[in-house]
């Protein structure tokens, strides 16, 4: 008996050893990711004052995208020889073409001083809301992500100024990197990618999460692209996790299923053509670990039936993006492609989850007024900031215009895509090519508004 009650204490000392354990350990972790309640609490604007003494030439050399050290002041915190460059590609040229200022940056705390962040974040990007007058666009998106439990950047808007002088209203937006992982996946954290494509004109097969061959040179756009320094072994998980789904048999052995269908469902109700339903198959992030493969959110500038605007002189097609397809978001060629949307959707359990996650999402985001309290609440939030953004790339006037357009396009695209779950509505592009009769009415909405190229030569 004695010896029972003594094997019961041990037990309980060493449960509370274990207890405490956890306890110091979740203290730990919760102390590093500080970052989250303070700069990405979303319910104020926050103030971001760059110091740099030779800004004008920084800007001169945005091209370059090199990094320069700066001072960096977040909400009062000052953090000396913080690392920035000009974030962006095609924005950009286009910024630069039109002889704008505003770029979106990139700040790095730890690229002079290694160890240095902000109680914990690593990595920061400051958006400058190119071609969204709504100044809504990455802001709703990763909220929604967030929302349906997809791992996502956090965001908050910020007032940046530069040595003392009003800049601009940002998105800030948390990089995707070991602060990111951190928080999402805890500290035993896999392999971070964000394949991209260095030339259109090539297959880009890796880009698209193709399978080629097991040869790692194969998958260059993918590891060229890893956020932490990649092991053989990691190749090698990652390379079989393609071929697996090239297979498209045991999928959830190569693919964290739930999390890419949720994933699918945002992304497809955002009409995000430049991602990796979209041609070009990229902007997106892709963790690995064990094996299997997550999708990611990242950079919806674009979203919202907008990349077509990527031209001087648009043409709006609001009926057909309200009402674009949820089962065949892209033509056959592009859906045949993309691996991991297609694949899924041939098996008729994982379809019919895609569609219960679409229903969960209208049902808890938009059906119950909670879209339009999020607008509203933001919008009275930052729209002094607007007002008195010195290099924004629209009036004021065009910044409530978008608002209300992204409003409606949300909402309507809400409601046609009910009723496609519901069959009212077809949910295929050969569907919709017959049959357009209880097509949701777009006409109220000028996607234009949204932000425009035009807007850059005014």
């Amino acid at each position: 008996m004695r010896r029972g009650w003594r094997r019961i204490g041990i037990l309980t000392v060493s449960l509370a050893v274990l207890l405490l354990a956890f306890g110091i350990e979740k203290t730990t972790e919760q102390s590093h990711l500080k970052y989250v309640t303070l700069l990405f609490d979303d319910s104020r604007v926050h103030t971001v004052e760059i110091r740099m003494e030779d800004w004008e030439d920084f800007l001169e050399q945005a091209s370059s995208k090199e990094y320069r050290s700066c001072t960096l002041v977040v909400d009062g915190e000052i953090y000396e020889q913080a690392g920035i460059r000009v974030k962006g590609h095609n924005s950009r040229k286009l910024i630069e073409k039109y002889g704008w200022k505003r770029y979106s940056l990139k700040v790095e705390f730890d690229h002079y001083l290694p160890g240095q962040s902000y109680h914990g974040l690593d990595k920061l990007a400051l958006d400058t809301s190119f071609q969204d007058n709504s100044y809504l666009k990455n802001y709703l998106a990763y909220d929604m992500m967030a929302h349906m439990g997809v791992p996502s950047p956090l965001t908050s808007y910020v007032w940046v100024t530069v040595n003392g002088r009003p800049w601009g209203l940002y998105l800030a937006v948390e990089e995707p990197e070991e602060a990111f992982a951190r928080r999402n996946y805890g500290a035993d954290y896999g392999q971070l990618y964000k394949p991209d494509y260095q030339s259109l004109e090539e297959e880009n097969a890796d880009v698209a999460l193709r399978y080629v061959d097991d040869d790692p040179d194969s998958y260059e756009n993918i590891f060229r692209q890893a956020r932490f320094p990649v092991s053989e072994d990691e190749k090698r998980r990652l390379i079989g996790a393609l071929k697996r789904l090239s297979e498209g048999e045991d999928l959830e052995e190569a693919v964290n299923v739930e999390e890419v269908l949720r994933y699918f469902t945002v992304q497809v109700f955002v009409v995000n053509l430049d991602s990796y339903l979209g041609r070009t198959g990229h902007n997106y992030f892709l963790y690995e670990e064990g094996g299997q493969m997550e999708i990611l959110p990242w950079d919806y500038n674009l979203a919202y039936g907008t990349y077509a605007l990527g031209m001087p002189d648009p043409v709006n097609d609001a009926k057909k993006y309200v009402n674009d397809p949820i089962d065949t978001p892209a033509e056959g060629e592009v859906m045949l492609r993309r691996p991991l949307f297609h694949q899924l959707m041939l098996k008729e359990a994982y379809y019919e989850e895609y569609h219960r996650q679409f229903d969960r999402f209208l049902a808890t985001y938009f059906e119950n007024g909670h879209f339009e309290q999020k607008v509203e609440e933001i919008t009275e939030l930052i729209s002094p900031y607007v007002k008195k953004d010195p290099t924004a790339f629209c009036s004021y006037e065009d910044y409530q215009t978008g608002v209300e357009t992204i409003r409606n396009f949300c909402l309507l695209r809400a409601k046609s895509v009910r009723g496609q779950l519901s069959g009212e509505i077809p949910s295929t592009i050969r569907g919709q090519s017959i049959d357009q009769s209880a097509f949701v009415d777009a006409s109220s909405v000028w996607i234009p508004d949204m932000g425009e190229i035009a807007d850059l030569k005014r």
